[in-house]
């Protein structure tokens, strides 16, 4: 079994999708092993998003993911990093399929509903980053 950390942000939680974004994590046969509601400050994001903490846009992402509460999960399932990056769809959402949940829900690139890990090492250290685990 594989583990990844899934976060819903806060537009997903704005707009009232937890239960269907979670329902479709679930639908796809995954198993969340825990889940929390919380909310992020700067200085967390910084650790989370150092690849990008000195772009010309940085500030707008801190903005967006202190705007209200977000949902941290960990997800567990066969091969379930590659499996979650094909249910949330691609980050830009215009790319996105029709039936991922940024194909289906998204509505710009900077508000794109959900994140998840990219690979085995990232998702221990965001599990560990956000969980303590």
């Amino acid at each position: 079994m594989e583990r990844t950390y899934i976060m819903l942000k806060p537009d997903a939680i704005r707009r009232n999708l937890m239960g269907e974004i979670i329902g479709r994590i679930e639908k796809k046969g995954y198993k969340i092993t825990d889940m929390k509601m919380f909310t992020l400050n700067e200085d967390i994001l910084k650790e989370h998003y150092a690849h990008i903490v000195d772009k010309p846009f940085f500030p707008e992402v801190v903005e967006y993911m202190t705007s209200g509460p977000v949902v941290g999960m960990i997800v567990e399932g066969e091969s379930v990093i590659k499996g979650m990056r094909m249910l949330m769809g691609t980050t830009k959402y215009l790319d996105a399929h029709i039936g991922t949940i940024r194909g289906d829900f998204s509505c710009n690139d900077r508000e794109n509903l959900i994140h998840g890990s990219d690979a085995p090492e990232t998702a221990e250290a965001e599990i560990k980053r956000f969980f303590g685990k």
